[in-house]
């Protein structure tokens, strides 16, 4: 049997030299090592032409929200807590979501407090910020994104892609605002509440990360079966040239 003192792993070398601090801080560092090459793995292959040809009957996307400190990454605002919920078609699959809050590094603002629900204790007691994307995008895999107000949401994830691994995001990502501007052009409001209010949708639980994904994705397949009903799309490059004709 090989003497683990001997073996020459970090964690050893760190015990022996510097106690047990430095033994666990040895390997915090190696578990980010790893989870920054799973994210950077994650953004290759993402845009392959092929997948265009897939039917949106049979099309996989993961509709997700993020809550935030605040709503400029470009001034210091971090990601709080990410949701999400995968969908085949138009069929949301209320069994396969994703929930964390995470520990950015920032102070929650008592108004974001309010806002959100999250407290700078919940924050406080969250894994790190790595963790959470590493997660995420686990969940994610290399599937379709959807989003409502998708800018937002993409300039938030890149911050933290950019921030953590040195990476930007490479998915596709489709808007659900846009699909309403596209479809319903005599709409004075394309916020959240109120394209749910207009297809019915119950407003539960607001600015919480998974119920606002899970809103979402039920606008989604809605948007989805109305495409089709109408004859505007069939594959998922169809969804593209449509959106490109606004």
């Amino acid at each position: 049997m090989t003497d683990p003192v001997r073996s020459g792993g970090g964690f050893w070398r760190s015990l022996r030299s510097g106690g047990i601090n430095s033994a666990l801080s040895s390997m915090r560092g190696a578990q980010t090592a790893q989870q920054m090459a799973f994210i950077r793995s994650q953004m290759k292959d993402n845009r392959r032409p092929e997948e265009l040809g897939t039917p949106l009957d049979e099309l996989e996307v993961i509709v997700f929200d993020l809550e935030t400190t605040g709503f400029n990454h470009q001034h210091g605002d971090e990601i709080l807590s990410f949701g999400a919920i995968k969908v085949v078609g138009n069929h949301v699959l209320e069994s396969e979501t994703f929930h964390m809050i995470v520990n950015s590094g920032v102070r929650v603002p008592p108004v974001i407090t309010e806002l959100t629900g999250i407290s700078q204790k919940m924050v406080d007691d969250a894994p790190p910020l790595m963790e959470g994307l590493h997660d995420f995008m686990a969940f994610v895999g290399g599937r379709v994104l959807v989003a409502h107000a998708a800018a937002h949401d993409r300039g938030f994830l890149n911050a933290a892609l950019w921030k953590t691994s040195k990476v930007r995001l490479t998915h596709r990502l489709l808007d659900t605002m846009m699909l309403a501007q596209r479809l319903y052009p005599e709409l004075k409001d394309y916020s959240l509440d109120e394209l749910l209010r207009h297809k019915g949708i119950p407003v539960e639980g607001r600015h919480h990360a998974l119920s606002d994904a899970s809103m979402t994705a039920r606008l989604w397949a809605n948007y989805i079966r109305e495409i089709q009903h109408r004859g505007y799309a069939e594959t998922l490059g169809d969804m593209y040239v449509y959106l490109s004709e606004a």
